[in-house]
């Protein structure tokens, strides 16, 4: 790890997205197939999110980041994307007003995190869930800033939310920590309460 490209990417994210407000990070599976169900979900909360004032951020890349980007960018509001090298290298999807490039996954999910007023996790892989545990961890210790966290796909998050009523029962977290964030069915419930601002 380079000390030096560590300070040249937050420092550029700083720049850049320290101009943008009301915005809202997206999380989800790159391995998402554009036709899905998801991803079409993804881009009907890009769209309405993005035509109700909000810029909407993601890593940039394929799936549910694409589709979310798309609806974003074809709203009223910025479609942002923070992308990352990686050994099998990511190309930036091609809905992006704006596109910031990382080496290192944590300063990304730092600013993805850090730049948000809410973020929202589609199901995903190992990367959405440390970016969920990120976000949590940093409200929880009030680190960050208080956000809104969002999971959306109760029946997929139900095992995680088993094994957070397990640290809870062993007194790992307390019973508020299960409170930092809603799981909802519906991008209709992520609009009404993101309007409750």
């Amino acid at each position: 790890m380079n000390i030096e490209v560590v300070e040249s990417e937050l420092k550029k994210a700083a720049i850049t997205l320290d101009r943008f407000n009301n915005n809202i990070t997206i999380f989800g599976s790159a391995r998402v197939d554009s036709d899905s169900d998801l991803a079409k979900t993804a881009y009907q909360l890009g769209r309405r999110l993005s035509d109700q004032g909000f810029n909407v951020l993601t890593g940039a890349g394929p799936g549910i980041m694409r589709a979310a980007n798309q609806g974003a960018f074809e709203g009223k509001s910025s479609s942002i994307g923070l992308n990352i090298k990686l050994p099998k290298e990511q190309i930036a999807n091609p809905f992006l007003d704006q596109c910031l490039m990382f080496e290192h996954l944590f300063t990304r999910k730092v600013a993805l995190i850090k730049y948000a007023d809410a973020c929202v996790f589609f199901p995903g892989g190992f990367g959405t869930v440390d970016e969920l545990m990120e976000a949590l961890a940093l409200v929880q210790t009030k680190k960050g800033k208080s956000i809104k966290i969002f999971l959306l796909g109760k029946a997929f998050w139900r095992p995680l939310i088993s094994f957070f009523k397990t640290l809870e029962q062993y007194q790992y977290i307390g019973q508020s920590d299960l409170e930092l964030f809603c799981i909802v069915d519906s991008i209709d419930n992520i609009i009404e309460k993101m309007k409750e601002q």
